[in-house]
């Protein structure tokens, strides 16, 4: 059986993915309720786990004791269910991917004029080109769907991904190209982007750490 996340932890790692968030934006983030949501802030809000925020980027945020009570409950959770191999397992091969969807994504708004040259900003004017960079994601989505997949049956959580992905790629393939790399709006890069920094977060690696291995 798939292994659930209790509501306090998931309402902290929604905070953690998205920065600052409001509660909808979390709701929608890990798949809880709104009202619930609300109810989980309030409580760490006071005990001091999150914070909320003023101004132009308004919302609730992380405090460090936060983010600190989060990794020790991503750590029990693994250990608990038994699942930390799968787990990494899984981050090993999402990262074998990672080079190809960031080259992918650069394809996408970036291009060459002719071989060799400067790229420029892709105007999306030639509609082969944008045909042969989709194509290049529909395989990339082929292979990362199974670790998903895999994810989804370690750990319910990350159960979400595997369809957020499928239906950004779908609006692409419809003819709406913000859903390749826009921020903002649930683009597949955007999706993608969630899911390495949960299975970051989930692990207790940081992205210097990652990056020089």
């Amino acid at each position: 059986m798939t292994a659930p996340s209790d509501p306090r932890t998931l309402v902290l790692h929604g905070l953690r993915l998205k920065g600052v968030a409001d509660a909808p934006t979390v709701a929608e983030a890990v798949g809880l309720d709104v009202a619930e949501v609300e109810a989980e802030l309030e409580a760490l809000a006071a005990d001091s786990l999150v914070v909320q925020r003023e101004g132009s980027l308004a919302g609730f945020a992380l405090t460090p004791a936060g983010r600190a009570d989060l990794g020790r409950h991503l750590r029990e959770e693994l250990d608990r269910h038994g699942v930390r191999d799968a787990v990494v397992d899984a981050y090993e091969r999402f990262v074998a991917l990672n080079r190809e969807l960031l080259d992918a994504c650069t394809a996408w708004q970036l291009r060459e004029d002719e071989p060799g040259g400067e790229p420029v900003v892709n105007d999306h004017a030639d509609a082969d080109y944008d045909a042969a960079v989709i194509e290049r994601l529909v395989a990339i989505d082929a292979r990362v769907q199974p670790i998903c997949a895999d994810l989804a049956r370690s750990l319910a959580r990350f159960g979400r991904y595997g369809p957020r992905l499928t239906h950004a790629l779908e609006r692409l393939r419809s003819g709406d190209k913000d859903w390749f790399t826009k921020p903002m709006i649930p683009s597949y890069h955007t999706i993608w982007f969630e899911l390495h920094e949960d299975l970051l977060a989930t692990l207790g690696i940081d992205r210097e750490q990652e990056a020089a291995v």
